[in-house]
């Protein structure tokens, strides 16, 4: 039970980290968001202190368009 528990701090300051590594980044300033910024933004966060060894991540999506 006990190594669960540090497992979840763990993952929670891994988080934080890449909460903040997005903010350095100005990637929370932008009020019209698509989907690839939106798709960065979670990378990133997830990429945690990676961010700061060299990991920039990017994401880049097409979604389709409607019919005409």
């Amino acid at each position: 039970m006990r190594g669960s528990s540090i497992l979840g701090v763990i993952v929670v300051i891994w988080l934080i980290i890449g909460a903040v590594a997005a903010g350095q980044r100005g990637y929370y300033g932008n009020d019209d968001t698509n989907c690839a910024e939106a798709g960065t933004i979670l990378v990133t966060i997830v990429a945690g202190p990676l961010n700061y060894i060299g990991a920039n991540p990017k994401i880049d999506c097409k979604l389709p368009e409607p019919s005409k």
